[in-house]
């Protein structure tokens, strides 16, 4: 979804929640139970948008005019690098109604749990 796309890359996280159906689920990579809403997914997302350093889009997969997108990415947190993936389903009402989020290596999905752990330890799913 180039919109989302787009407003990730422009760390505009009030752009990245207009796109977010009220519903949306959200899969973590390092959480076992989805979240569900677009409160807590957004305020993942923001608190993401801190932890990630170099994080960029490196590629896109999916047909622009259709429901699934995979939009493959890297960053860093602190020491270290990882490979991610975010993978979005759009609504009829053109809004994410589903994001799940992939991160390899395991160093680098265990650095990320931590970091955030830290910042977000009293939301659950």
């Amino acid at each position: 979804m180039r919109a989302f796309r787009e407003a990730v890359e422009a760390w505009d996280m009030d752009a990245v929640e207009a796109l977010l159906a009220e519903d949306v689920v959200f899969t973590s990579p390092v959480v076992h139970k989805p979240y569900r809403g677009r409160e807590v997914t957004a305020l993942i997302l923001r608190t993401v948008s801190q932890v990630f350093e170099d994080f960029r889009y490196v590629r896109e997969i999916g047909a622009p005019d259709g429901p699934d997108h995979a939009l493959v990415f890297t960053a860093r947190v602190g020491d270290r690098e990882l490979t991610g993936c975010d993978f979005l389903h759009v609504g009829e009402d053109g809004l994410i109604d589903e994001l799940m989020v992939m991160v390899r290596p395991l160093s680098g999905a265990q650095a990320l749990a931590t970091a955030m752990g830290a910042r977000l330890a009293d939301v659950t799913p």
